[in-house]
């Protein structure tokens, strides 16, 4: 079992969502179906961005309820980040599209997201959760370990 499968049993329908906010639209990302589907694309995503040669990079989501392709590019210390949504909970699509550029700081934009990750390591080691193949969580953990 690695990250991503054990993040989706660690967690059930009823858990709260993460919320990501896109240029004032809200978007539901659930825990145990979206979050786990996240992961692989995810975390090799904020390495990359930390990396201080970093000047783009194009990204794709892929769970059913949350897909949707990023094309990021540095601009100094921010992200411009043109996206094309395909599919979101609450079919916000059309809107997302209509506001499919957005700007933002790469260290808020690490922040939040580790702050997913952080959510989730923090919840696999409480629960003594054993992975097989730890590449992902390893990964998580070190980039957890850099912002503190």
């Amino acid at each position: 079992m690695d990250m991503a499968d054990a993040t989706a049993e660690m967690y059930s329908e009823d858990t709260d969502d993460a919320i990501l906010f896109w240029n004032r639209v809200p978007v539901r990302l659930e825990y145990c179906y979206d979050i786990p589907d996240l992961l692989d694309n995810l975390v090799p995503l904020l390495e990359e961005l930390q990396n201080p040669e970093f000047s783009q990079t194009e990204v794709y989501w892929g769970s059913d309820t949350f897909s949707a392709e990023w094309n990021i590019v540095r601009d100094g210390d921010s992200l411009r980040i043109d996206s094309r949504w395909d599919s979101v909970h609450g079919s916000y699509e059309s809107l997302l599209n209509d506001r499919s550029q957005l700007t933002v700081r790469i260290d808020s934009f690490v922040a939040e997201w580790l702050k997913v990750l952080r959510r989730i390591t923090s919840d696999l080691a409480a629960r003594h959760v054993r992975l097989e193949d730890d590449d992902i969580a390893t990964r998580a953990q070190a980039l957890l370990s850099k912002s503190s």
